[in-house]
């Protein structure tokens, strides 16, 4: 994934010094695109090992419209606990819990993850719940349905910015808007994303919506387009530059195709099973801290 690669370069050659809202620092620069042909293997990086796993947990999660993350506890995927356990560090009923014992209560008590697993209207919520005057729209339901009845509109649009909602949001949406394109009977996908952390979220971000856009040719009977991807904030942080650093310096290796169950026809139907990744051969892993 050279763009991936190059997209980083980018990032440490014209960036400048940045404060931003964790006091990590950040490297930013201000709109970037990087655009994937589907159809030439799935876009997972493979200048480092990306935890598939979590990615597809995550999107079944947002597909169902769920904003509580016991069910990604429950399977496993930690990539959103920091943020609620941030605010129950604050709370009276904070006993000097570590971030681990903090999931172990999430998954082993009900009241206790009803209590402090809530993120408040994140992603899913705002997916299949969009709160308007008359009620909530379910924008993921609506745009598959203007795919399959009207392929040439040109708002096929799920939104996930609403602005009266954001103080009530462990954090407001990073990848905020996505909208579908029709043609020559293939399906693409363009993401805008306000704030995006190059090194840990983006590679996530790439392959989740990717995902997203095969998931969704195949109930429309569509094939695959593009993904495309357009950046606001493009930053790196302040202590992952050696890490990005290292990175820059493997070479990518051939691109590993997913294989995604034919018989789903239906959205909500996708189960973690109906995915298998072939042919992945990334370099190792590189660690690295989230900034929260």
């Amino acid at each position: 994934m050279k763009q991936y690669l190059e997209f980083l370069k980018h990032i440490l050659d014209n960036g400048t010094y940045k404060d931003d809202r964790t006091n990590t620092g950040t490297i930013s620069t201000f709109g970037y695109q990087m655009r994937f042909d589907l159809s030439q293997g799935f876009p997972l990086l493979t200048t480092k090992k990306v935890h598939l796993k979590s990615i597809i947990y995550e999107l079944l999660w947002f597909i169902k419209g769920d904003t509580n993350i016991k069910y990604l506890v429950d399977h496993g995927v930690r990539i959103w606990n920091e943020w609620p356990y941030e605010h129950y560090k604050k709370s009276k009923d904070y006993q000097g819990e570590t971030i681990q014992e903090f999931a172990e209560k999430i998954k082993q008590d009900e009241g206790f993850a009803e209590k402090y697993g809530n993120l408040g209207p994140v992603y899913g919520y705002q997916w299949r719940h969009f709160d308007g005057p008359n009620g909530y729209v379910d924008q993921l339901k609506w745009v598959i349905n203007e795919i399959k009845t009207n392929p040439n509109s040109r708002r096929l649009i799920v939104n996930s910015w609403q602005p009266n909602q954001i103080k009530d949001m462990a954090l407001p949406p990073c990848h905020m808007m996505f909208q579908f394109y029709v043609n020559d009977n293939k399906l693409s996908c363009q993401l805008y994303q306000r704030s995006a952390d190059a090194f840990l979220g983006v590679p996530f971000n790439i392959a989740s919506y990717s995902l997203l856009t095969m998931m969704i040719a195949q109930i429309c009977n569509l094939e695959v387009g593009e993904f495309v991807h357009t950046i606001g904030d493009a930053h790196i942080y302040m202590n992952q530059i050696e890490q990005v650093k290292l990175q820059l310096s493997r070479t990518p290796r051939e691109l590993p195709k997913m294989m995604i169950n034919k018989e789903v026809k239906c959205i909500e139907d996708f189960k973690y099973e109906d995915f298998k990744l072939v042919d992945y051969n990334p370099h190792p892993t590189i660690k690295a801290q989230v900034a929260v």
